[in-house]
């Protein structure tokens, strides 16, 4: 009798994840430099997510970041979040094709707006990671997280995403570490019982692309109750005022 493989796992999945880690047999070595070749003098790089700059959030990414203490590179000041969709580099007027511009931002607003998915809950879960950068799950409990995903998407930026894994970054590994012995350090780490939360609002955030670990500042943040963007520190985040204008704010 033949018996038949075990079915792969779910693109994207934590069985998936896990099981790419196992297959690398190392993590992936972070360098902090700057990366011209791949912004090409483009100051910074859009993003959408759900913020989560929350006490309970930083002190289980603070606990996950201690207990993997020696493998991280040091001074990560990302910002806690759960990054929904990736942009491209702001630009007023797209010249590239991972230029981000004023008609993308109103597709997807136009979107969400469209079929407002309304308020959503998530769980933060444990430790878990991926072969550049260890992470706390995420699970989308009631599927909002999805929906907002599939409104974002509308776009079609075509940006390398791959399968989607929503997680909390910790850190970025410092070094090319084995991955058992990772594994066995990743879950030895105990978690305490999921963190519940319930998501509102979602931003949009950019990051300078010549650090790697450096934070993120938001240009503006769409509430998912009633459909209103809501701008602040745009300029800051690398948004003109003129960006926003097709984007009817509210």
């Amino acid at each position: 009798m033949i018996e038949s493989a075990p079915p792969s796992p779910r693109p994207g999945s934590l069985a998936a994840v896990r099981a790419q880690f196992v297959a690398a047999g190392r993590t992936l070595r972070n360098v902090r430099r700057d990366f011209a070749e791949w912004h090409g003098g483009r100051p910074r790089y859009a993003l959408w997510a759900i913020p989560l700059d929350l006490p309970a959030v930083a002190a289980r990414v603070a606990a996950a970041d201690a207990h993997l203490a020696g493998l991280l590179l040091t001074g990560y000041r990302r910002q806690p979040h759960v990054t929904l969709a990736l942009c491209g580099f702001p630009q007023r007027q797209p010249r590239r094709r991972d230029d981000y511009g004023p008609a993308a931002l109103a597709a997807q607003l136009g979107s969400l707006r469209s079929a407002p998915p309304g308020p959503f809950e998530i769980e933060i879960g444990g430790l878990a990671t991926f072969g550049s950068a260890p992470f706390l799950t995420v699970h989308d409990s009631g599927g909002g997280l999805a929906m907002v995903r599939a409104r974002l998407a509308a776009a079609d930026l075509n940006r390398p995403d791959g399968p989607y894994t929503p997680h909390v970054t910790v850190g970025l590994y410092a070094g090319a570490w084995p991955a058992a012995e990772v594994l066995c350090r990743i879950d030895g780490f105990v978690a305490p019982p999921p963190l519940r939360l319930r998501v509102d609002r979602i931003a949009l955030l950019t990051y300078d692309t010549r650090d790697i670990a450096g934070p993120l500042l938001q240009a503006a943040e769409f509430d998912l109750r009633d459909g209103a963007l809501l701008p602040g520190g745009a300029a800051a985040a690398g948004f003109d005022e003129a960006f926003f204008a097709p984007a009817e704010i509210d």
